[in-house]
């Protein structure tokens, strides 16, 4: 099985140590990410833009990778300075305040007319907003919630593209259909398990994340349009890396570290569902056309050949860490 280009649009990859021990493992077999802002401090000026990115380079060597950078929104963004720093982001990420990781300078409310200047500005300079979707809810309804203010952005700013990160509910698939410029990302994780794997028994502290895993008819809704590899939708792994003992505690951080197996586990997933032609859309080509990049050539071949996946990368738990997955990567050239 060979995939041309494939792309993350949506990646953690930290900063400091944590950005040099695992930046490689999405380098290695992604053409190209979109990488998320929320450092501390987050990342909202065009200095910070162009030094993290720096940071990414010098910490993936020679690997052929692009690293699409956004900016953390605010919304005193004018457009004098989104103008100065266009050509530097690929999109701008929307966290509502406190929602998530490293999220507390957020967007607190949700009112248009404040919102206004900046989402005009940024549909006028064609920058994508991709918005974490949650309310601070009840834990399971909060991206349902959530579907209206999406709603009411998308009728708004009829110009502007929404990118709906990490869907995990049946609600924003159908919200996918009824406005035209709502795309959305879909985790390889809420593509494989619910809440019952994460707490149905023993907790597993690798599988929790935010969004959180919902119900089957969710999960469902998502295997659908992924697998049809419906032209709004697109991988994006919300890999988010911490520290063991930040998820083996009673604090347990919010995040499912993927990135180095992300690929085996896609083509698993598809294979079993007879749809491996759609793959190659899901992976690169529509993220392609929604955000009108074009990545470096690089072509990564998998074979059907067992993987024990490792305990650990750097001090970073993986998913289905120590156990036996059917794909390999053979090359990435």
């Amino acid at each position: 099985m060979q995939l041309n280009a494939p792309l993350d649009m949506h990646l953690h990859l930290r900063d400091g140590e944590m950005l040099e021990n695992i930046a490689k493992a999405s380098a290695q077999t992604f053409a190209g990410a979109l990488i998320m802002p929320n450092l501390v401090p987050p990342v909202s000026s065009k200095e910070e833009v162009i030094a993290y990115k720096e940071r990414i380079m010098d910490s993936i060597g020679n690997e052929n990778f692009i690293p699409y950078m956004t900016l953390f929104f605010k919304p005193d963004y004018d457009r004098v300075f989104l103008e100065t720093i266009r050509e530097k982001i690929t999109a701008i990420k929307l966290y509502p305040a406190g929602i998530t990781t490293n999220s507390e300078g957020g967007v607190s409310g949700f009112d248009v007319e404040e919102l206004r200047p900046a989402l005009e500005a940024m549909s006028d300079l064609n920058i994508p907003l991709c918005v974490h979707g949650e309310t601070n809810g009840f834990v399971m309804d909060r991206e349902a919630e959530f579907v209206s203010i999406y709603e009411k952005l998308a009728a708004a700013f009829p110009k502007l593209k929404i990118i709906m990160e990490h869907i995990t509910t049946k609600e924003s698939v159908a919200a996918l259909d009824r406005f035209e410029n709502l795309y959305a990302t879909i985790t390889i994780h809420h593509l494989l398990i619910t809440l019952d794997d994460v707490a149905g028994g023993m907790l597993q502290p690798h599988l929790f994340c935010k969004p959180i895993a919902k119900r089957p008819e969710d999960k469902e809704a998502l295997l659908k349009v992924a697998l049809a590899a419906h032209p709004k939708v697109m991988f994006g792994s919300d890999s988010a890396p911490h520290p063991r003992h930040t998820k083996e505690n009673c604090g347990c951080a919010a995040g499912v570290f993927t990135a180095p197996i992300a690929l085996q586990l896609l083509v698993e997933l598809f294979e079993k569902h007879h749809a491996l032609d759609n793959l190659q859309a899901f992976v690169s080509d529509n993220a392609q056309q929604i955000y009108g990049v074009t990545p470096l050539n690089k072509t990564v071949t998998l074979e059907k050949k067992p993987f024990k996946v490792p305990t650990d990368y750097n001090g970073v738990v993986p998913m289905y860490a120590g156990e036996e997955i059917a794909y390999s990567i053979k090359e990435a050239k």
